[in-house]
């Protein structure tokens, strides 16, 4: 038998005082950064009722640049250093409104507050000018509205967590960067260009959260640590012409359009593979035809007996690695080559969004952020399946860091009229984001995510 011992009372205290502080520091974080969402939640609905009623289409760059002037004074107020780079006038003009860079510097010197953290996130929708779908409403816990749940949701859960991190005193002690572009949904061309800030401010981060969309299906939220690419495709195939009783004639061969019907059906069943999806998006063909520069519109000319001289399609490939599509793209080549007799046939690629490819690093995370939904009562996330979801602008800096692609606003109906968010979710999304960015604060910053997250 052990016999047993009562310490005094300044012997205790010692004993207390020795506790690492990491260990005790975060129970007490939580609980002040909760209370505080719970109590301006009110606040942080208003504010997104605010920024959504500002129409910011892609192309309605002014009123990007509203809510961008927003973002703005709200980060300055937190103690940001803030920058706007224009994007649509000369030496960076790209078509666009332009780019929010902001950073908070840790208190104790750069890089000295564990791992430095980039928030991504983007002011735009999808929703122009010229759409009906306009303006906020709430009906109970649901808010409706163009760009509620992609992404201006998660712009407010960004926002509130930062300022959650304020009130419990701790945002000094971590070192942030946050970058809000003005196109996500159609980013200008080139990329070296628009994503050039973006993958500067990943060059001096460690980690990178995305604020888009927190998914959830019958009631379970869901991480997601890779995000498909969005590549386009058009295919051009010419033919011989004449009187349609030639066609198949050694003469005549095969027209335009069997040969681009050759082409996308062999896509149909020489392409499918794990993780890979490719659309048609639109077929022309005929003895003219037009195609506009956005590769949007076409129009299309012709008779039933006259064999096609000119065809046209376009669509897109989803890829899970940026491997994947560079195999991919050789194959459609590869097809495109193989041309009926008589024919002749091009492919080209647009620029696109890359991949965010799974890693261990992602997914380690993604158990950080299990570890903060733990300690705030919450239930764990799994890993989102890469098929359920669509490109986004985390891609642009996959290959620099490693990250978790959706930490944002929960919703439905993204990009279509009746877009809504859950405004209780809001809560729940804002407190795990702000526990999530100081836990990653609290790790050493000479480890690797995977090995400090063991």
């Amino acid at each position: 038998m052990i016999a047993s011992r009562t310490l005094s009372f300044p012997a205790l205290l010692l004993v207390l005082c020795s506790l690492p502080v990491a260990a005790q520091a975060p129970p007490a974080v939580d609980r002040t950064v909760a209370a505080w969402v719970d109590a301006h939640e009110s606040e942080a609905n208003s504010f997104l009722e605010r920024i959504v009623n500002i129409n910011s289409g892609t192309h309605n760059l002014e009123g990007v640049r509203s809510v961008a002037h927003i973002m703005e004074d709200e980060l300055k107020a937190l103690g940001f250093q803030v920058e706007f780079k224009p994007m649509d006038r000369a030496p960076d003009n790209v078509g666009r409104a332009g780019v929010l860079i902001a950073t908070h510097p840790c208190s104790k010197g750069e890089g000295k507050c564990g791992k430095r953290i980039l928030l991504i996130g983007h002011m735009d929708t999808v929703f122009e000018l010229t759409s009906p779908f306009q303006k906020y409403s709430v009906n109970g816990d649901i808010a409706t509205g163009p760009g509620v749940n992609d992404m201006k949701g998660g712009l407010v859960d960004m926002l509130y967590a930062l300022k959650a991190l304020q009130a419990a005193g701790v945002l000094d002690q971590i070192e942030v960067r946050v970058v809000l572009s003005g196109d996500e949904e159609a980013h200008g061309e080139p990329a070296s260009i628009s994503r050039r800030d973006m993958r500067e401010a990943a060059k001096q981060s460690d980690v990178a959260l995305e604020f888009e969309g927190t998914p959830r299906s019958n009631g379970v939220f869901y991480g997601s640590v890779s995000r498909r690419s969005s590549i386009t495709w058009r295919v051009h195939s010419t033919g011989e012409t004449g009187h349609s009783s030639g066609i198949f004639s050694e003469h005549m061969g095969y027209g335009a359009i069997y040969e681009l019907a050759r082409i996308i059906d062999e896509f149909r069943t020489k392409l499918p593979e794990p993780n890979l999806t490719f659309n048609v998006g639109m077929v022309a063909g005929g003895t003219q035809i037009t195609v506009d520069d956005a590769g949007n519109n076409s129009t299309a000319s012709g008779k039933d007996n006259i064999v096609a001289p000119t065809a046209y399609a376009s669509g897109d490939i989803r890829t899970i690695s940026n491997e994947q599509t560079e195999r991919v793209e050789q194959k459609m080549r590869a097809i495109v080559g193989e041309h009926l007799a008589k024919t002749g046939a091009t492919i080209e690629f647009g620029e696109g969004y890359p991949a965010m490819a799974p890693t261990e690093e992602n997914r380690a995370l993604l158990k950080l952020l299990n570890r903060a939904n733990k300690e705030l009562g919450f239930g764990e996330m799994p890993e989102l399946d890469p098929m359920k979801r669509g490109a986004g602008d985390i891609a642009f800096v996959a290959d620099l860091v490693p990250g978790l692609a959706g930490v944002g606003a929960t919703g439905e109906g993204a990009h279509a009229p009746g877009e809504t968010v859950d405004l209780k979710a809001q809560a729940i999304n804002t407190k795990r984001d702000a526990v999530l960015m100081w836990e990653l604060s609290q790790l050493d910053e000479k480890k690797s995510l995977v090995e400090a997250v063991k």
